[in-house]
């Protein structure tokens, strides 16, 4: 069984671009979920401080929504980001994600990690799949943002 998962990816933006992106209500509203799912503005929630809360709400094209909620465990701008996440609102989201992000030559390194939740190798091979396209998503958006 897998203990995590870890994604890096190197964006060509600024450390600060990518951190905006995880706590920017309006730029988190357009990449979180990729460009098949529409998460308003107006159902974003964040309270960007360690223990303040977050929300969202993702409506798919099929016409079902997913309520997602978490906390800031840790924030240190624009270095590192821990933060809780569950699409079960009121429940246990497990142990927190983690985005180290790094300056190198061309842009930002960030480093993704989800640990310990529980998961089977195929959910978290479903799981890397799903965060892969948010993060194609978040290039695009903060690409386009130059």
């Amino acid at each position: 069984m897998t203990d995590g998962l870890t994604i890096t990816r190197t964006f060509p933006v600024t450390p600060e671009s990518v951190f905006a992106a995880w706590t920017m209500p309006e730029v988190f509203s357009v990449w979180f979920g990729t460009d098949a799912v529409d998460v308003p503005l107006d159902t974003l929630s964040m309270d960007v401080r360690p223990g303040g809360a977050w929300s969202a709400v993702m409506h798919l094209p099929d016409g079902h929504q997913i309520h997602w909620e978490g906390s800031f465990v840790e924030v240190d701008p624009p270095n590192r980001l821990v933060l809780t996440m569950t699409d079960a609102p009121g429940t246990d989201p497990g142990a927190p994600l983690t985005v180290d992000l790094l300056a190198v030559e061309g842009g930002t390194e960030m480093i993704f990690t989800q640990m310990n939740s529980g998961f089977t190798d195929e959910q978290y091979a479903q799981l890397a799949e799903g965060y892969r396209g948010f993060f194609d998503t978040m290039e695009r958006v903060l690409t386009a943002e130059g």
